[in-house]
């Protein structure tokens, strides 16, 4: 499938810099079946849901996982985007031609670490020095990795340090965050309670080949990025028993769309996964596990809006992004959010 096809144009300005305040204010729009979109906000979520529905969450944590350093006279960036050890990560470098196997990237603050090889998704494994967990030293000496589109227009400060991590962050482990839980609130979770609708929580750990672009001209040329998740049984049966009720599974966030969608066989059934996924979803895929999405407005030519055209049909999405940006909805990371429901 070409990816041309998945292009639009939009305005720089459309970029969201900081999220809405209070959270659930965010605006939200509906697209559902053959429905006219309709423009609401996230506090509207209790009353376009059914009671049994179940909002399923990420609950990885965003880590400190970018570094600056020096290799001798080089200044050297580095983004870890997978944990291979106990001080081994994977990390994607910016000005990698400067570094060598076994070479020591200064990274400040007592952190160090030695560059290994090249691996086939383009990362190099840095081992850490030294006795301290990993954690500490990004703490010590790392920052939060927001996006490219917006780091590139201001820098990182701390209020990302809390705006850039959802009500449900627990697992340590993510070099992203999974944004479309950051709309939520306590308010919010409480209004959704009262209106029947309940939650779950399973863990994919959002590695940076998330931002990366899809370079191919075609989708059966692009290799997708492998992300660690995990859903224990005790998960997957309330999963099922929902859905067993007439419930629907709405994923809230890409993120939990392919770890139920990877944990899901033929037959519609969720097992316990505890694995890497490089599930890879674009239009002609058949959804086993979920029945609608809740997602922020993603790149153009990007794998995430790929997913929202086969679960929506590619037309559909161009219409809504295009009624999006016109009505001014904020996008990416910080921005605006959509429901996604095939049928309502």
């Amino acid at each position: 499938m070409r990816v041309d096809l998945f292009d639009f144009d939009l305005p720089p300005e459309s970029i969201a810099l900081r999220p809405a305040s209070p959270r659930d204010s965010a605006r939200l729009l509906l697209v559902s079946g053959d429905a006219p979109f309709e423009d609401r906000t996230v506090r509207d979520l209790p009353g376009l849901l059914r009671a049994g529905d179940v909002l399923v969450f990420n609950d990885t944590k965003v880590i400190p996982a970018q570094l600056e350093g020096m290799r001798g006279e080089a200044r050297i960036g580095a983004t870890l985007h997978k944990r291979l050890g106990l001080r081994q990560w994977q990390a994607f470098l910016r000005n990698a031609k400067r570094v060598r196997d076994g070479d020591r990237i200064d990274f400040g603050a007592g952190v160090t670490a030695l560059a290994g090889p090249r691996d086939e998704d383009g990362g190099v494994t840095l081992s850490f020095e030294g006795e301290e967990p990993v954690e500490v030293l990004l703490e010590r000496a790392g920052r939060m990795p927001l996006p490219p589109y917006i780091a590139s227009k201001r820098p990182t400060d701390d209020r990302d340090r809390s705006d850039y991590q959802t009500m449900f962050a627990r697992e340590d482990g993510a070099v992203a965050a999974p944004t479309a839980a950051l709309h939520f609130t306590p308010d919010l979770m409480a209004a959704l309670k009262t209106a029947g609708v309940g939650t779950e929580t399973l863990t994919l750990h959002v590695g940076a080949g998330t931002f990366l672009p899809v370079k191919a001209d075609d989708t059966d040329d692009h290799r997708m990025h492998a992300e660690w998740g995990r859903i224990d049984q005790a998960t997957a049966d309330r999963l099922n028993a929902a859905r067993r009720a007439g419930g629907r599974l709405i994923a809230v966030g890409t993120t939990s769309l392919r770890l139920l969608e990877s944990a899901c066989g033929e037959d519609g059934v969720i097992r316990p996964f505890a694995d890497e996924t490089r599930i890879f979803i674009t239009p002609g895929y058949r959804f086993r596990a979920v029945d609608g999405l809740m997602t922020n407005f993603h790149l153009p030519k990007s794998t995430l809006f790929m997913l929202v055209s086969a679960l929506m049909g590619t037309e559909k999405m161009q219409s809504a992004y295009r009624h999006a940006i016109k009505e001014g909805y904020r996008f990416y990371s910080y921005g605006d959010s959509s429901l996604l429901l095939p049928e309502r």
